[in-house]
């Protein structure tokens, strides 16, 4: 395996600290409102890596956490509390909200056939792992007391902007915008561990500490829920680009801080997803769920194929346009895969080359393109049995999870032949260019869970 590293900036080949077993930290969603497809993009790289390194045969043991407390606009404890903000628009409590949209974002990962990690922990669950790694961090010098919060002293860590390539001159202060400096710090660039003095005295969530009522910043929370399920040596961490600075710099400096030694030896980045005016995002008002595009028609694993035809460090801009391209090959691919035959003729001839070839896919810095070019490829070889190609598609979609070898739905011959009559009153219906009508028997066939697709070749149908 060889993977774009963080950290070094390099393609390095990927080695663990333990022969056969990886140990890997994702960061989660803030569990706030619901996730956007430029937030899903980056769990879909995420789960294609975890799936990648089992098809190489590694085990892999992921962490995630969910962020329902501490997650602020900056250090200097400014801007707004996500939770809270999200408390007061829908009058529940911040662990309702959590709770809602915890579900809500798993829902979505399975739609988009994106595993659950191993452990998922809660950081409102770990309050006295932070305490305890904060009282450490006092004892050694790297922390401080300052207007009843901990703040850690970057001075006091080498290479603090290794990570993110940065210098003092350019320092972002606070955690996702630019703000204004905390004047209680010792340095501008020193960041917040545990907050007793805020703005936010209201808040549901806080605990009692050796410093007073308070709650955990932000960046302790992973490093905490990390260390307990999985050592003190990780081997890959994963995120957006967004998490580089100053999220998983600050995750670095405080870890290895705590345990004395460096700690994670592979940081994997994935690129954001655009659209027309910039960086997809929920402070731009309505954004895109997968709801919405379930709600427009789109099967969410269309969306998934849209993200892993480009690279997971390359920018991708989102438009209707290219989702639509991306659902058309989607089901052209599906509707392909379904006409092979499925008599058991097995064949052992090219299984290791395609195989291998894959493999060569996922070791190249996780190529997704590349991985469904070599579906494509299958298809095409007359060499192989129908059985065989599709033998080989199920084994590339233990990875690519597009469903492409779909399940076998029986069907009435009564449904059938209902499905049939509805689709030939639909192509009547768009004929007559009474495109409402069409709509109508569309959606009405979809309520039924038959959703219908339309190709130059005709419309045909699957159940859903």
């Amino acid at each position: 395996m060889n993977i774009y590293n963080t950290l070094t900036k390099k393609i390095e080949k990927f080695t663990p600290n333990e022969e056969g077993l990886v140990r890997m930290y994702t960061c989660g969603p803030t569990v706030y409102h619901y996730a956007h497809i430029g937030n899903l993009r980056t769990y879909i790289f995420e789960d294609i890596l975890e799936k990648g390194l089992e098809y190489l045969g590694y085990n892999v043991l992921r962490v995630m956490n969910i962020t329902d407390v501490g997650h602020l606009t900056s250090d200097a404890d400014d801007g707004d509390d996500k939770m809270l903000l999200a408390s007061a628009r829908e009058k529940k409590t911040v662990y309702e909200i959590a709770e809602h949209y915890t579900n809500e974002f798993f829902k979505d990962a399975a739609k988009l056939n994106v595993r659950k990690p191993s452990i998922v922990e809660k950081a409102s669950d770990h309050i006295d792992t932070y305490i305890n790694m904060i009282q450490k961090m006092i004892d050694d010098g790297y922390a401080y007391l300052s207007n009843g919060n901990v703040y850690f002293d970057i001075t006091r860590v080498n290479d603090y902007y290794l990570l993110s390539g940065k210098n003092p001159d350019d320092l972002m202060i606070g955690v996702r915008e630019t703000v204004e400096e905390d004047t209680h710090k010792r340095n501008p660039g020193d960041f917040v561990l545990w907050f007793t003095t805020s703005k936010f005295e209201n808040q549901d969530m806080k605990w009692d500490s050796p410093w007073g009522i308070g709650y955990p910043g932000w960046h302790i929370e992973c490093s905490g829920i990390s260390g307990k399920y999985l050592g003190e040596y990780l081997d890959i961490h994963c995120g957006g680009i967004d998490n580089i600075f100053p999220h998983h710099t600050n995750e670095i400096a405080q870890s290895e801080a705590y345990f004395g030694h460096k700690w994670c030896n592979y940081w994997v980045h994935g690129e954001h997803l655009n659209d027309q005016s910039g960086k997809m995002s929920k402070s731009k008002g309505e954004f895109l769920t997968v709801s919405l595009l379930e709600e427009k028609g789109y099967n969410p694993l269309s969306y998934r194929y849209f993200c892993l035809n480009s690279h997971y460090r390359n920018q991708l801009t989102f438009s209707w346009e290219a989702l639509d391209s991306a659902e058309n090959a989607y089901n052209k691919l599906r509707n392909k895969i379904k006409l092979l035959d499925r008599t058991p003729n097995l064949s052992d001839k090219k299984l290791d080359y395609y195989q291998d070839k894959f493999k060569d896919a996922i070791g190249n810095d996780l190529n997704t393109s590349s991985m469904i070019t070599l579906v494509y490829d299958v298809l095409k070889d007359d060499e192989l049995s129908d059985f065989t190609k599709l033998y080989l598609i199920d084994d590339f979609d233990k990875v690519l999870s597009l469903g492409l070898i779909a399940e076998e739905k029986e069907i009435s011959s009564e449904l059938e032949e209902m499905i049939m009559v509805k689709i030939e009153e639909r192509n009547l219906a768009k004929k007559n260019k009474d495109f409402a009508l069409a709509d109508n028997i569309r959606d009405e066939l979809f309520q039924k869970g038959v959703k219908l697709i339309d190709s130059r070749d005709g419309t045909t149908y699957e159940l859903i």
